[in-house]
């Protein structure tokens, strides 16, 4: 299905991920609805820094209403769901709000689509539903393991969202990325938290285990991973991770920032910033065969790169200002 001159809707939208993938469906030439989530002070998140936003039909909204839901998906033919609460850290302080959002919002999109009759779902999961790696590289049989409230949450929202697929024929995916990071990331994750602090002239940072392995996908790889699984005719009722099939441990993924970034800064460990030792995904490493099967994805940043693109957009003084690094973000 191509996306030209498809209505398509975008939870999420605010967000990082989603803001660059609002942008991408957008020069596809679709008609894009996006999501925001609704605050009091009129603010879209990363939207509102994006040019494209007037050809945008933006609304502001929670997923955990019905209503909302079964108002936002009329006349849509292809939905992107990636509204969610997505902090580890901070599923351990408050693991209700992570499945009133994962678990009951996308039911609730689920269910307003099935009855908007939307041609296609696509279900953002997570690769933190499989924990720590039982085998390399991880494919999409690979078990699913809740190690924490949020990869629990994830895990829950990826199997209702299947049961519409099965007991309701909606055309579901469920799209599986492995670690994104880019422009307009959190600071919670390492990479920005790594980059902003460097920048801002620290010359200690705080962090923790930096031993485990992740597959890092640049945000526009991530994106391209989406759109290629919305246009495939092949992808129906299946689960499908997005990643490049490479591992690197978080310390030497730290040590070529400081290498591009010309630092001399020191990492020093912090007990706070470490997860409960059963709640640690210590290995990912995406198997992204079926991807490349059942779709024409192909990633085409090196990390390197994409690192590179990442510190470029960080150190920008506008866009440096967003971030607060004298705080530790859960």
């Amino acid at each position: 299905m191509e996306l030209e001159n498809k209505n398509i809707l975008i939870t999420g939208a605010d967000g990082f991920i989603g803001s660059h993938l609002t942008q991408m469906v957008l020069n596809s030439g679709a008609k894009v609805r996006a999501l925001v989530q609704y605050n009091s002070f009129n603010s879209w998140g990363w939207l509102d820094s994006i040019d494209e936003k007037n050809d945008i039909e933006i609304i502001s909204g929670d997923i955990r209403d019905p209503f909302l839901c079964k108002e936002i998906t009329k006349n849509i033919d292809i939905v992107f769901h990636l509204a969610a609460l997505i902090a580890i850290p901070y599923s351990y302080i408050a693991p209700q709000s992570y499945i009133q959002t994962n678990v009951t919002g996308t039911l609730n999109m689920l269910q307003a689509s099935l009855d908007n009759e939307v041609k296609k779902f696509i279900h953002t999961s997570t690769s933190e539903v499989y924990g720590t790696a039982q085998y390399v590289p991880i494919d999409e049989n690979h078990p699913l393991q809740a190690q924490s409230p949020y990869s629990a949450s994830k895990i829950g929202a990826d199997a209702i969202a299947m049961s519409y697929f099965n007991a309701f024929n909606l055309d579901v995916v469920i799209a599986r990325p492995f670690n994104t990071y880019g422009p307009r990331q959190s600071a919670r994750a390492v990479i920005p938290t790594i980059i902003t602090q460097i920048a801002n002239g620290i010359k200690t940072i705080k962090l923790g285990d930096t031993s485990p392995t992740r597959d890092f996908n640049y945000v526009k790889d991530t994106c391209l991973g989406f759109i290629e699984i919305a246009k495939s005719e092949n992808t129906k009722g299946e689960v499908i991770n997005i990643g490049s099939n490479s591992e690197i441990s978080v310390q030497n993924t730290l040590d070529i920032i400081k290498r591009l970034m010309d630092s001399d800064v020191d990492f020093i460990t912090e007990n706070k910033r470490i997860r409960p030792q059963n709640s640690e995904v210590f290995r990912l490493v995406c198997d992204n065969t079926k991807i490349k099967n059942l779709t024409n994805f192909e990633p085409k940043y090196s990390l390197e790169l994409g690192l590179q693109e990442s510190i470029d957009w960080f150190i920008n003084p506008k866009n440096l200002a967003f971030y607060k690094t004298n705080i530790y973000n859960v």
